[in-house]
């Protein structure tokens, strides 16, 4: 009752105010909202030219990986990512891998920046951070972390390129010991000495003379007595 009540108090508002039908107050409404936004649209500024988005500066394409060889450890150091020059190189069981396309990783203020420049399986094996992991020695792992550190080869082999080995120390001899040229002396003296041949002492022959001297001396002396 309350909607039809203002309905008809409307009509009769808009009747008394326009002298047109509600028909036709609301055509005419209608009909000048369309024509506001034509001529608005029409004598409108034009909109402002779209700015085009910032190119981004196409990344430089990495230079190919340089074949190093056989290194030592302390050669290995100087590709640590510290001189942006050089590639980014990292070492897994003694194999040297070339790591600079993941710069963000292994670099410098990477998660895994330790790892650079080193022989770093050990750590890998055991995900551990600690300095004395940081090594190539995998003696002492167990089962699960040599799992561990296969895995990260596979890794490695498939997603880098080798580019070089870690060289291997000569192992010290053990039980050496230095021996002065006196002490020398007389071993090769006692050796050559081993070595020459036993003489053999064979006993004299006597002859019948001899022995028939003997007897006549023997048979004098008894003979005084």
């Amino acid at each position: 009752m309350a909607v039809a009540e203002l309905w008809e108090t409307l009509k009769q508002a808009i009747l008394a105010y326009t002298g047109l039908s509600p028909t036709a107050f609301f055509t005419a409404v209608a009909v000048a909202a369309a024509l506001y936004h034509v001529v608005s649209g029409i004598f409108a500024p034009p909109p402002p030219p779209r700015q085009r988005p910032l190119e981004e500066p196409e990344a430089q394409p990495l230079p190919p990986p340089v074949q190093l060889g056989e290194v030592d450890e302390e050669e290995l150091r100087q590709y640590d990512g510290s001189d942006p020059k050089k590639p980014l190189l990292m070492a897994i069981k003694g194999q040297i891998y070339d790591v600079t396309q993941s710069r963000m990783f292994y670099g410098p203020g990477g998660p895994y920046a330790l790892f650079a420049g080193k022989d770093a399986s050990r750590a890998l094996a055991k995900m551990s951070f600690e300095p004395q992991d940081l090594n190539g020695d995998t003696s002492g792992l167990g089962p699960f972390e040599l799992d561990a550190l296969q895995d990260w080869e596979y890794k490695f082999m498939s997603k880098y390129v080798k580019v070089g080995t870690i060289k291997k120390a000569a192992p010290a001899e053990d039980g050496t010991t230095s021996t002065s040229p006196e002490t020398n002396e007389t071993v090769t003296a006692e050796a050559e000495t081993e070595k020459a041949p036993a003489t053999e002492h064979k006993p004299r022959e006597v002859s019948s003379e001899e022995v028939k001297e003997k007897e006549a001396t023997a048979d004098a002396v008894s003979a005084e007595s």
